[in-house]
């Protein structure tokens, strides 16, 4: 109210600040936050879920989904414990804050530095961008994987390996001191796990040959549905990044959708002059790797420069997944059943790279407004005479992919050993022959017990067991 007695007029009752909206709040800014952690949670309930469960063979739709349906729920559960403290907190150690809890109302309902939220909806924006990261690993591991082994492999790689790398880029780490440019998340979210993801893979070892040899979807009309789910609920994963309801979220939502519709559209076209088809499954591909490479600039870049991340997220990815893979016995050996190292490793340091390269020196001070220590573009320095300053943050972008790659290499690997020790990585092979029968005792489609090992009676015609008190 202080604020409108200086201009002399009495502000609406439902703008004006109360106990539920002080005087620190934007409620525009507050709901496009809300709205914005939705829609990335949207992403990977149900849209990886339903990706998943579609784009696998029959016999693993369901392992598949609830893989990512377990990830979601347990890293919420992490994140609030001691995950967001970690990569956040105030109290920082050289690579990680002190993990502490984020349940205080003390804490939820206080104001975000430099924001006008509170930081109930930070918290929360930021553990749907965790949970996505872990769900898009595990699409390397589809197909075989131990699902104990999976639910102790989750908890663990959030707090060693995610909150590392948010920290360092996003917290109070030497990247972010150093100016190193990732938008949201082209490192800290898509090249960690497209890195361990694909370590993970080696650590767990391949599928069977008959399911490596043959992996047709179940349901493709399904997984178009998931990949609808991930592309528009990228509005939010980009358009959020900003905690503001202003121009560069604008930006970001517009150019997110150029680069991808872009990348889609030249992944398809070199599918049909090499391989004389329109493949669905190359469109879908094209259309993630689009969504990625962008990320990391999407609010810092101009269009006509995410027109041509869009074009290089479809043409480079293609290249390294359809030639360079086959070509190589190192990714042969390696069974990475959605080419997640592709799609996202690949698409997320071309995205760092190409960012270092367009930044815009206005987007880039209107983004990081707080604490600006990023140097503009290299394209941008050439023109201002500044080729020192786009040199020294291309070497940042480059330094960038170093640490989140060896760090994922090495943490990842160690967890995966420490697992190893306490339960099997990967399913018994008789078990794999079978799939989510033999892993969850469920199948996908089976109707009245069809397909089940152990045949029972249809429930309708089961008579109910009652307690012996109640019989006479």
């Amino acid at each position: 109210m202080e604020y409108a007695n200086d201009y002399n007029f009495e502000l609406p009752s439902n703008l004006a600040p109360n106990e539920a909206s002080p005087w620190w709040m934007n409620k525009a800014d507050n709901s496009w936050q809300l709205t914005a952690a939705v829609m990335v949670g949207l992403q990977s309930v149900p849209g990886l879920i339903i990706l998943y469960g579609s784009i696998v063979k029959k016999k693993w739709a369901v392992n598949s989904a609830f893989m990512a349906l377990y990830a979601f729920a347990a890293v919420l559960v992490c994140w609030v414990l001691w995950g967001h403290r970690m990569a956040f907190g105030k109290h920082t150690t050289i690579i990680f804050s002190t993990p502490k809890f984020s349940l205080d109302e003390k804490i939820l309902l206080s104001q975000v530095n430099g924001y006008y939220i509170p930081y109930a909806a930070y918290a929360f924006y930021q553990s749907a961008f965790a949970a996505i990261t872990v769900i898009l690993l595990a699409g390397s591991l589809l197909g075989r994987m131990n699902f104990t082994a999976w639910m102790l492999f989750v908890p663990l790689w959030l707090t060693f390996s995610y909150t590392i790398g948010a920290y360092s880029i996003w917290g109070q780490g030497f990247l972010k001191k150093s100016g190193i440019i990732d938008f949201s998340g082209g490192y800290v979210i898509h090249l960690s796990s497209g890195v361990a993801g694909f370590t993970a893979a080696y650590w767990v070892g391949p599928r069977i040959a008959n399911d490596r040899q043959t992996s047709p979807p179940n349901n493709i009309i399904h997984m178009l549905g998931g990949a609808g789910f991930l592309w528009l609920g990228w509005s939010g994963f980009n358009g959020g990044a900003p905690n503001e309801a202003n121009m560069i979220a604008s930006l970001a939502i517009l150019n997110t959708h150029l680069c991808t519709s872009i990348s889609l559209l030249v992944w398809l076209s070199l599918d049909m002059i090499v391989y004389k088809k329109s493949s669905v499954i190359g469109a879908v591909q094209g259309m993630i790797t689009g969504l990625v490479c962008i990320t990391p600039g999407a609010g810092v870049v101009e269009p006509w420069a995410a027109a041509i991340m869009g074009i290089m997220s479809g043409s480079v990815p293609w290249y390294t997944m359809m030639v360079l893979h086959k070509r190589t016995s190192f990714f042969q050996k390696v069974d990475d059943p959605l080419g997640v190292f592709h799609t996202h490793a690949v698409a997320g340091t071309l995205g760092g790279l190409l960012s270092g390269l367009f930044a815009k020196p206005s987007y880039l001070r209107m983004f990081y407004s707080h604490n600006i220590n990023q140097r503009p573009g290299f394209i941008y320095s050439l023109h201002m005479g500044e080729i020192g300053k786009g040199l020294s943050q291309m070497a940042l972008q480059l330094e960038g992919v170093a640490f989140v790659a060896l760090w994922n290499v090495v943490a990842t690997s160690l967890i995966c050993i420490f697992i190893s020790r306490i339960v099997n990585l990967r399913m018994d092979d008789d078990d794999l022959k079978i799939g989510d029968d033999a892993a969850h005792g469920e199948e996908a489609y089976a109707l009245w017990g069809d397909g089940e090992r152990i045949p029972t009676p249809m429930r309708l015609n089961m008579n109910p067991k009652l307690p012996s008190f109640c019989i006479r």
